[in-house]
Protein backbone atom coordinates (compact mmCIF):
# COMPACT_ATOMS: atom_id res chain seq x y z
CA UNK A 1 0.00 0.00 0.00
CA UNK A 2 1.35 3.11 -0.94
CA UNK A 3 2.08 6.38 1.86
CA UNK A 4 -0.68 8.71 1.45
CA UNK A 5 -2.78 11.30 3.86
CA UNK A 6 -5.61 9.99 5.62
CA UNK A 7 -7.76 12.83 5.38
CA UNK A 8 -7.79 14.05 1.90
CA UNK A 9 -10.48 16.93 2.22
CA UNK A 10 -12.38 18.61 4.81
CA UNK A 11 -15.36 20.74 4.57
CA UNK A 12 -16.84 22.78 7.41
CA UNK A 13 -20.11 24.44 6.68
CA UNK A 14 -20.78 27.87 7.91
CA UNK A 15 -23.34 30.45 8.44
CA UNK A 16 -21.45 33.60 7.93
CA UNK A 17 -18.48 33.22 6.07
CA UNK A 18 -16.66 36.93 6.67
CA UNK A 19 -17.38 36.20 10.65
CA UNK A 20 -15.77 32.43 9.98
CA UNK A 21 -12.74 33.44 8.48
CA UNK A 22 -12.03 35.55 10.91
CA UNK A 23 -12.62 32.99 13.42
CA UNK A 24 -10.29 30.78 12.28
CA UNK A 25 -7.93 33.05 11.58
CA UNK A 26 -7.93 34.72 15.02
CA UNK A 27 -7.77 31.05 16.52
CA UNK A 28 -4.81 28.91 14.62
CA UNK A 29 -3.03 31.95 12.89
CA UNK A 30 -4.36 31.30 9.76
CA UNK A 31 -4.26 34.03 6.71
CA UNK A 32 -7.45 33.14 5.12
CA UNK A 33 -9.46 35.02 2.33
CA UNK A 34 -12.71 34.29 0.74
CA UNK A 35 -12.44 32.74 -2.85
CA UNK A 36 -15.34 33.77 -5.22
CA UNK A 37 -13.86 32.71 -8.14
CA UNK A 38 -15.59 29.04 -8.33
CA UNK A 39 -19.63 28.23 -7.94
CA UNK A 40 -19.19 28.80 -4.43
CA UNK A 41 -17.20 31.06 -2.46
CA UNK A 42 -14.62 29.11 -0.15
CA UNK A 43 -12.22 30.05 2.38
CA UNK A 44 -8.98 27.32 2.16
CA UNK A 45 -8.06 26.27 5.95
CA UNK A 46 -4.91 27.83 6.46
CA UNK A 47 -4.61 29.30 3.15
CA UNK A 48 -2.93 25.84 1.44
CA UNK A 49 -3.60 22.90 0.06
CA UNK A 50 -0.40 21.04 -0.62
CA UNK A 51 -1.14 17.58 1.26
CA UNK A 52 -4.31 17.45 2.61
CA UNK A 53 -6.64 20.74 3.02
CA UNK A 54 -10.07 21.89 3.48
CA UNK A 55 -12.17 24.89 3.65
CA UNK A 56 -15.06 27.07 4.78
CA UNK A 57 -18.40 27.15 2.42
CA UNK A 58 -21.93 28.69 3.11
CA UNK A 59 -23.71 25.94 3.87
CA UNK A 60 -25.81 24.36 7.29
CA UNK A 61 -24.02 23.07 10.16
CA UNK A 62 -25.67 19.25 11.82
CA UNK A 63 -27.39 20.05 14.57
CA UNK A 64 -25.14 18.07 16.96
CA UNK A 65 -21.92 19.64 15.16
CA UNK A 66 -21.71 16.88 12.92
CA UNK A 67 -17.73 14.91 12.69
CA UNK A 68 -15.07 16.59 13.95
CA UNK A 69 -11.67 17.63 12.28
CA UNK A 70 -8.82 18.79 14.26
CA UNK A 71 -6.53 21.42 13.71
CA UNK A 72 -2.92 21.99 14.51
CA UNK A 73 -1.86 25.08 16.66
CA UNK A 74 1.61 26.24 15.79
CA UNK A 75 1.34 27.34 19.54
CA UNK A 76 0.12 25.96 22.97
CA UNK A 77 -3.28 24.33 23.20
CA UNK A 78 -3.98 26.39 26.11
CA UNK A 79 -3.22 29.69 23.83
CA UNK A 80 -5.76 28.31 21.05
CA UNK A 81 -8.34 27.49 23.85
CA UNK A 82 -8.14 31.16 25.01
CA UNK A 83 -8.64 32.12 21.48
CA UNK A 84 -11.18 30.19 21.03
CA UNK A 85 -13.16 31.61 23.93
CA UNK A 86 -11.98 35.18 22.75
CA UNK A 87 -13.25 35.03 19.14
CA UNK A 88 -17.01 33.87 20.50
CA UNK A 89 -16.37 30.39 19.83
CA UNK A 90 -16.77 27.32 22.74
CA UNK A 91 -14.38 25.18 24.41
CA UNK A 92 -16.40 21.79 25.68
CA UNK A 93 -13.35 19.58 26.63
CA UNK A 94 -10.10 19.70 29.16
CA UNK A 95 -7.03 18.95 27.21
CA UNK A 96 -6.66 15.54 26.85
CA UNK A 97 -3.53 13.48 26.65
CA UNK A 98 -2.63 10.95 23.68
CA UNK A 99 0.60 9.30 22.83
CA UNK A 100 1.25 12.09 19.85
CA UNK A 101 0.24 15.13 21.84
CA UNK A 102 -2.77 16.73 23.04
CA UNK A 103 -5.99 18.05 22.03
CA UNK A 104 -9.56 19.70 23.38
CA UNK A 105 -13.18 19.64 21.79
CA UNK A 106 -14.48 23.24 20.68
CA UNK A 107 -17.32 24.51 18.81
CA UNK A 108 -16.87 27.36 16.22
CA UNK A 109 -19.50 30.09 15.85
CA UNK A 110 -21.44 27.67 14.04
CA UNK A 111 -21.30 25.26 16.38
CA UNK A 112 -19.33 22.91 14.57
CA UNK A 113 -17.37 20.28 16.16
CA UNK A 114 -13.53 21.13 15.60
CA UNK A 115 -10.38 19.60 17.35
CA UNK A 116 -7.06 21.79 18.60
CA UNK A 117 -4.53 20.01 18.59
CA UNK A 118 -0.66 20.95 20.27
CA UNK A 119 1.82 17.82 18.96
CA UNK A 120 4.48 17.00 20.82
CA UNK A 121 7.47 18.69 20.72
Amino acid sequence: MSKRSIIVWGEIPVTDMEKSVAFYNKVFGYDMTIDNSGPNPMAILGGSMDDAGGHLYPGKPAKDGGNTIHLGLTDSLEAGMERCKEAGGEVVSDPIAIPSGRFAYVKDLDGNSIGLFEANA
